[in-house]
């Protein structure tokens, strides 16, 4: 039974007033049908304590089990409503927040804490059993170059880094009854580069077999339809019309993000860039239901585990990061 989550800031008051009710509420979420132990399987209400909302203890072992173990919040000494106060805030604003917004909203003393934060909480934006798309609708993809350097090395933008993306085009009567188009769900991952190889294992990993691929004529996707995709290739040579025509959906993703890093996040680096497009899909695919996005990054954060603080700095959260 899925958990109610709140549509209004009021709501989220009334809801998560303390830490027990933040505790119940990942209890909820975690044991749908009550609590199991995780020790000896046994099933029942468990003990609780007063003093530590966020521990149980089974009756039968003893065994005492923390609400965060094996999530996001694992072994955190920031309390839980700071962490609901935290996906609250960054799933239901439309821009997203900067770390450095969030440390102000929540009143922590340390940057670090804020940026960690959030790059846990986008690890709680991917389902670890996330599907392809495609099958029905048709699907655009393209690369794009994003991020960089634009000083110390001559005029221009440096060391920027290849993104590959693939999105839904789908269709909708409009209320005068013509179909107009918008766009699905969207893919996005950070490439080091845009070869043949690198192109074809993206699409086997996010696009359904079969479904049909709109790309530009660049060769590194010549092998898609021998991979069973119905591959549609445009030569664009830059015309504008053309790609408007038959990229449109991508290239306006690709806008839209390049857009966010810089506005919201002022550009990041290509260390932790995988993280932001996670965390970019993530508000893209729930962009017209944002306010079911809270309860949706606590339920996946219950069922991942983050990277620890050395992992963040050293980049090798990346690899966990990279298919949103």
């Amino acid at each position: 039974m899925s958990q109610p989550f709140p549509r209004t800031l009021l709501d989220f008051q009334r809801m998560f007033a303390n830490e027990r009710a933040c505790s119940n509420y990942l209890e909820r979420v975690r044991w749908p049908d009550g609590f199991v132990c995780p020790g000896c399987d046994a099933s029942g209400e468990a003990y609780r304590f007063e003093n530590r909302p966020a521990v149980l203890r089974c009756r039968h072992c003893q065994r005492s089990t923390s609400l965060t173990a094996g999530t996001v919040m694992h072994a955190t000494r920031t309390p839980l409503q700071v962490w609901f106060w935290a996906a609250y805030l960054v799933t239901t604003q439309t821009p997203g927040m900067s770390a450095l917004q969030l440390q102000r909203q929540l009143g922590l003393s340390r940057y670090e804490t804020a940026f960690q934060m959030l790059h846990k909480l986008r690890v709680g934006m991917v389902r670890p059993d996330q599907d392809r798309i495609g099958a029905q609708w048709p699907i655009e993809m393209d690369e794009a170059l994003v991020g960089g350097q634009t000083r110390g090395e001559g005029k221009g933008v440096h060391h920027m880094t290849y993104v590959v993306g693939a999105v839904e085009v789908r269709q909708k009567q409009s209320q005068r009854g013509r179909r107009a188009i918008y766009a699905g769900r969207l893919r996005l991952c950070a490439l080091k580069d845009r070869s043949k190889r690198s192109l074809e294992a993206f699409a086997t990993k996010n696009i359904e077999a079969s479904s049909h691929i709109t790309t530009d004529g660049w060769h590194g996707y010549n092998g898609l339809a021998a991979m069973g995709y119905h591959h549609e290739s445009v030569v664009l040579h830059g015309d504008t019309e053309k790609v408007e025509k038959s990229l449109p959906m991508i290239h306006l993703a690709f806008s839209n993000l390049k857009a966010w890093l810089l506005g919201t996040h002022h550009g990041v680096s290509a260390q932790h860039l995988p993280a932001y497009l996670n965390e970019f899909v993530f508000r893209f695919n729930r962009r017209f239901y944002p306010m079911t996005a809270f309860a949706s990054v606590l339920g996946i954060a219950t069922r991942v585990t983050a990277p620890t603080y050395d992992e963040f700095y050293a980049g090798e959260d990346s690899s966990a990061l990279q298919e949103p």
